[in-house]
């Protein structure tokens, strides 16, 4: 097995914020700088046969995999700082180490998975996989039908040109979108480019996990059943 594949099982991350670690030399394999290609020897009961070693503390096989969801509020930080206060890691609990699933700026609001499961995050994050997220947003002023067709087809800005995606309108000054892409602040560039600015920005649903009833700044565990569909839809 592949380090960074073991290090998002042991519940470090994602497989990506796993090769951030490596890359930035802070894993050791068996006394050693860990590289990308070292392979990691698993007993017959699976049980990890090298010492592996995060800033010198040992890391062992995951706790129990937990997924919950959480209805971000504005002005959350979804890094992982503990010297902010706005930071994200203070609502969540100490045990198990929980992770977001992606980002929301600090100026959106809505629906935050939150996982130890790396190959869970790696699948839902990976582009290739092109797993659907629905966003409601509110501009700073009407917009015509054209405005909705053309974020539909793609809109430039930058070096970018984004690819086609659903988008619905929902009143005179909001719309819905589905995408399958995941660009830095994407939305807002997209509206920017053809004169518009976002005010609200809202994620509503991520592939099969809605919000429902869940307030503004709530979080809870998924059920067995809400898991067990979200898992089958990341393998279709």
């Amino acid at each position: 097995m592949r380090l960074a594949k073991y290090l998002a099982q042991c519940g470090i991350g994602s497989r990506r914020e796993a090769c951030r670690l490596i890359e930035a030399g802070r894993i050791t394999l068996n006394g050693h700088i860990a590289r990308h290609t070292d392979p990691i020897r698993l007993g017959e009961s699976l049980n990890c046969l090298d010492n592996i070693e995060l800033d010198s503390a040992p890391i062992t096989k995951t706790e129990t995999l937990a997924y919950w969801i959480l209805n971000k509020a504005v002005g959350t930080d979804c890094r992982l700082l503990e010297q902010d206060e706005t930071s994200l890691i203070h609502l969540l609990p100490k045990a198990p180490r929980l992770y977001p699933v992606g980002r929301l700026d600090k100026d959106s609001r809505g629906l935050l998975l939150l996982t130890n499961d790396g190959e869970l995050t790696h699948k839902l994050m990976h582009p290739s996989f092109a797993h659907s997220k629905t966003y409601h947003v509110r501009l700073n002023r009407p917009f015509t039908d054209d405005f909705v067709e053309q974020m539909a087809s793609g809109v430039q800005y930058k070096e970018v040109r984004t690819l086609p995606c659903k988008v619905t309108r929902l009143s005179a000054m909001s719309f819905e979108i589905a995408l399958t892409q995941g660009l830095n602040r994407q939305i807002r560039r997209m509206s920017s480019a053809l004169g518009y600015k976002v005010i609200d920005l809202q994620r509503v649903s991520l592939m099969t996990l809605t919000l429902e009833s869940l307030a503004e700044g709530a979080m809870r565990p998924l059920t067995q059943q809400e898991v067990a569909v979200l898992k089958a839809a990341v393998t279709i």
